[in-house]
């Protein structure tokens, strides 16, 4: 039975990655690491803003403090590993390890579809119903969709996940990736993945096709609701509320859409590859700067907290 066992989890996998282009490694571990380390002080500066200033204690910044909490965690999941590849020759990854990173990249990566629709119709309550906002979105609502959220990505890749790691792999544990990906690890499977498959499409469906379809219902009536408003400062209020989530909600499925929609070519798995490190490492990375430069709000308050942590907090400046 240990043997049996043996072959079919292997010890280890091996994440090909770049190794194709080992001259790339070096230039890649220095933008990779850049990146993380802008992606989780971007990040944490909303949280941190988010919750010290009492003028960001609204549904719109609560579920942006979620969604910067699940960058941080979605990146930190992958980028770790990645950087370990990249600077050394080794390409290992332990079979624990790699379990556990598409479980949670899994997990993450479900919520965070969820969670940009949940975004959406708030954006849709502020702007469709103003007069009704706050009854709407009240704080006990606004804690049982971040609560879904996370609990529906949570479900998902513990379904999806398992299903996979049960698969016997019979000795295979070449992944070409950067990082442990489900549907890569059922390519490696020596048996029949016909329900696999038919449990991902479901899970796709229920969890990136039907949130996306929210996510336009939503702003199809913020569009039709704008177009009703005649003042220029009404316009330009609606477009300062939901510009920086549509840039994010572009961001992260513009590169979902390209990334399984591009054609079977042989390159098309390298261009795979750069899209993958554009949605897990520089998409985390953008939403903070999105938020922030675009936002005034959110520039103001930050603004306000150096000053006061300077010694400033009763002296005004600007």
């Amino acid at each position: 039975m240990m043997e049996i066992a043996n072959v079919s989890f292997p010890e280890v996998f091996i994440l090909l990655g770049f190794s194709e282009r080992p001259s790339l490694e070096p230039i890649l571990f220095i933008f990779v690491l850049g990146i993380y380390v802008v992606t989780v002080l971007g990040n944490g500066v909303i949280i941190v803003v988010s919750c010290m200033d009492v003028h960001l204690h609204t549904p719109m910044y609560f579920f942006l403090v979620n969604l910067s909490f699940l960058d941080i965690s979605f990146t930190t999941s992958i980028v770790p590993q990645l950087l370990v590849n990249l600077w050394g020759p080794q390409k290992t990854i332990s079979y624990g390890g790699c379990v556990i990173q598409f479980y949670i990249s899994h997990w993450l990566g479900a919520t965070e579809c969820v969670l940009l629709a949940v975004m959406s119709y708030d954006r849709y309550a502020a702007i469709c119903r103003p007069l009704h906002y706050t009854v709407i979105m009240h704080p006990k609502l606004c804690c049982s969709l971040a609560f879904a959220s996370w609990l529906g990505g949570l479900t998902t890749s513990m379904v999806g996940s398992t299903l996979t790691m049960l698969l016997p792999l019979c000795g295979n544990n070449r992944i070409d990736h950067f990082f442990c990906e489900m549907p890569l690890i059922m390519q490696l499977a020596c048996v029949d993945t016909s329900f696999n498959e038919v449990e991902m499409y479901v899970a796709s469906f229920i969890f990136v096709v039907l949130p996306l379809g929210l996510i336009l219902v939503s702003y199809s009536r913020i569009a039709w609701a704008v177009l009703t408003i005649r003042s220029a400062e009404g316009w330009r209020k609606a477009f300062n509320t939901c510009s920086s989530h549509v840039a994010v909600v572009a961001l992260f499925y513009g590169s979902i859409i390209f990334m399984y929609l591009q054609p079977a070519k042989r390159n098309s798995h390298e261009e795979g590859k750069l899209v993958a490190l554009f949605y897990t490492v520089v998409t985390p990375m953008l939403n903070p700067l999105i938020y922030t430069l675009r936002n005034k709000t959110v520039k103001k308050a930050l603004r306000h907290i150096v000053l006061e942590n300077c010694g400033f907090g009763g002296t005004h400046i600007f």
